[in-house]
């Protein structure tokens, strides 16, 4: 493992914060929380997260597990809007993160097609239409009024006729009394083995008159070579007979896609001994990633490092590389967070 300001190989057991950072005190509560990577985040960085949102009954007992919060809503983010009981604490934060379902918005969905349609989502398992779901957070912020927000979704926020929601976005909250920038950055620069690009609405209270937030990343690159295979599971080792043939003559870094005839098996990646892994996807079907020999699929201790998320936490009954592609990389929001905090809070 390289050395990191906050390493991606990690336990929960090991305690928060990260070694070598302080508690800070600092106050942060979380919207479509899911697993908790923006939770550990925060925590590796020093702040006290007091717990959040979540949709998915299942994905919020998980949470409660590992991370003990004082306080959880598990439903729509709609109806914790509508709440007169919040307790006043939530009145009073120094950061309020959120993270609203992105499908809609990325480059490999149907984009476009799916905005304003209501469709069943794994992540509540009810109708709705997620598009809206970023002014629903925005309402959010509004409602509880925390010193800084930051609204995270996919790069595809800010491509093609999207744009417009980002605008908007930006416009609403400006509206509202904030001043927001908008970053991109990719979890390779941030101590992440992830090749993962995301979109970071970060804005603050215009009468904090903070310094514009400067978010440079320049951490050393982690290819997948350097990660420990783990407790290698032997599902992990069952191929599926379709794949077998091309696993072995593919190239590392590419698609399966790319050596089979018809092009078949496209979202089927390679890893590559000396290449940052691709980013983690949710789909259960689908992102499968191929281990560099060619022999089997990434194991789950791999794709905890992969993701940032620690090697002991409790996924429960399910798979490890949903939750984990569902959720924003820990390492990566505690970058994001410390920089906060020495550049906004500690100035």
């Amino acid at each position: 493992m390289t050395n990191h300001l906050f390493p991606y190989e990690w336990n929960l057991s090991d305690g928060y914060p990260a070694t070598g950072i302080k508690p800070n005190g600092l106050k942060v509560f979380g919207t479509f929380i899911c697993g908790g990577g923006s939770t550990m985040g925060y925590k590796l960085a020093g702040y006290d997260c007091l717990g959040g949102v979540e949709i998915d009954p299942a994905v919020a007992d998980i949470y409660k597990t590992n991370h003990k919060p004082k306080y959880l809503y598990i439903e729509d983010i709609r109806e914790f809007n509508k709440r007169t009981d919040i307790p006043v604490e939530l009145y009073d934060l120094d950061l309020l993160d959120g993270s609203p379902p992105c499908s809609s918005f990325s480059m490999a969905g149907s984009r476009e097609g799916a905005w304003g349609k209501e469709k069943v989502f794994r992540e509540g398992q009810a109708m709705q239409t997620i598009d809206d779901l970023v002014f629903v957070y925005c309402d959010t912020i509004i409602k509880l009024q925390p010193k800084v927000f930051i609204l995270e979704n996919v790069k595809g926020i800010i491509q093609g006729n999207a744009k417009l929601y980002a605008k908007k976005i930006v416009q609403k909250m400006e509206d509202a009394g904030y001043i927001v920038k908008v970053f991109l950055l990719n979890a390779a620069s941030m101590g992440v083995p992830q090749r993962r690009e995301r979109v970071f609405f970060i804005g603050h209270k215009k009468g904090l008159r903070y310094k514009p937030l400067k978010l440079l990343f320049c951490e050393k690159a982690i290819p997948f070579g350097l990660l420990k295979p783990g407790h290698l599971k032997e599902q992990c080792f069952v191929v599926r007979k379709a794949h077998k043939p091309y696993m072995k003559i593919c190239q590392e870094g590419k698609s399966l896609g790319s050596v089979h005839p018809k092009g078949t098996f496209f979202s089927t990646q390679k890893q590559g001994r000396h290449l940052v892994s691709p980013t983690v996807v949710a789909d259960d079907g689908g992102g499968i990633m191929v281990h560099y020999d060619g022999e089997r699929y990434c194991s789950d201790d791999e794709y905890k490092q992969i993701g940032s998320f620690p090697m002991d936490f409790n996924f429960k009954k399910m798979k490890p590389k949903y939750l984990i592609g569902m959720s924003v990389p820990p390492v990566m929001i505690a970058q994001i967070a410390n920089q906060i905090k020495l550049q906004w809070f500690n100035a």
